[in-house]
């Protein structure tokens, strides 16, 4: 099995440290987004995947050879943003087999082991989550024997509530890049892009079953309020501590938090949901919901909800700040 991780989008909503980092290698509890999936991949056997790059591909190819130097990696460029389906449709040289599709906007938590366990008579399978708000989201509806039948993008009326949540398992490759093609040579959707999901419901028209699957984590990166929002849950479930080598001095400190090694705290309220990467120096500050780079230096802040790149210096600020790697804020 082989998977496609398209990168290629340039996450304006994340601005401005997408500016200089790839959105999936932005941190969430001092890890980038992208290695909690190609961890997941690898350790269910994956180890040969297609990455769709694009913005800073520089940037995201060399960190994969850095990080993952026994992956065997494949790069395709997606020169124009012609939406998910012109993504994958890019990997098809590379795919003679099953293949997952991941999607690097957020941190799963999924069975893959349930894969070992389908019949042969399904086709695909694909994850969804259960949603409230599903006006948001593109829905899976389904026949009741839980195969898909359709999907309706950000429906008005309650048809379904599990949502794509872009995460995808296809056993019959060929029938997915035969309604990739398909969906090609169609009108382009609003913005210029053609839709994964519509090479799905081509695969569905032409007989094949795909089912869908629980997701039992789903923590979405793609924004600032939810990539800290991540940070939060991942430090309260296994993400969080301080390292031995951090020098707490006279700091009140709320969990959860992620201190990292040799980081210097100094006076100040640390917490609850901090991260603070390796060697940042923190004195007389009060932060909650923030994200520190490595090597930042705060002095005389009250930060909240905020990104702080590495090695930045912010001097004298008072609410939510938003500020790329080698900043300097200084509030008189």
């Amino acid at each position: 099995m082989k998977a496609i991780i398209p990168l290629a989008g340039k996450g304006t909503r994340l601005r401005p440290q997408t500016h200089h980092t790839p959105k999936p290698l932005l941190k969430v509890a001092g890890k980038p987004v992208l290695s909690f999936i190609l961890d997941d991949l690898i350790a269910v056997g994956v180890t040969e995947m297609v990455f769709v790059v694009g913005y800073l591909r520089d940037v995201v190819e060399a960190w994969i050879a850095r990080e993952y130097p026994s992956l065997k990696a494949h790069y395709v460029l997606q020169e124009v943003q012609d939406g998910t389906a012109g993504a994958i449709a890019l990997a098809e040289p590379y795919v003679d087999e099953d293949v997952l599709i991941v999607f690097a906007d957020a941190v799963l938590e999924v069975d893959y082991g349930l894969l070992r366990e389908l019949g042969l008579d399904v086709d695909g399978v694909i994850w969804a989550k259960e949603v409230e708000d599903y006006q948001r989201f593109g829905v899976i509806v389904t026949h009741e024997d839980g195969t898909m039948s359709r999907i309706v993008e950000k429906p008005r009326e309650p048809v379904s509530r599990l949502a794509n949540i872009g995460l995808y398992y296809i056993r019959d490759h060929e029938l997915l890049f035969e309604g990739i093609h398909h969906t090609l040579e169609q009108t382009a959707g609003p913005g210029g892009e053609f839709y994964l999901t519509d090479a799905f419901q081509y695969m569905v028209d032409h007989g094949a079953r795909i089912v869908t699957a629980p997701v039992e984590g789903w923590w979405d990166a793609g924004k600032v309020e939810t990539l800290l929002e991540t940070n939060g849950h991942l430090l309260e479930t296994g993400r969080g501590g301080t390292d031995p080598s951090a020098r707490l001095e006279d700091a009140e400190i709320i969990d959860p938090v992620r201190i990292e090694a040799d980081v210097v705290v100094r006076g100040g309220r640390i917490g609850p949901n901090v991260t603070l990467e390796r060697g940042a120096r923190v004195e007389r500050c009060t932060l909650r919901d923030t994200v520190v780079g490595p090597a930042a230096a705060l002095t005389d802040s009250v930060l909240h909800d905020s990104l702080v790149g590495g090695h930045a210096t912010v001097r004298g600020m008072r609410g939510a700040l938003f500020v790329t790697d080698h900043s300097v804020v200084e509030v008189e």
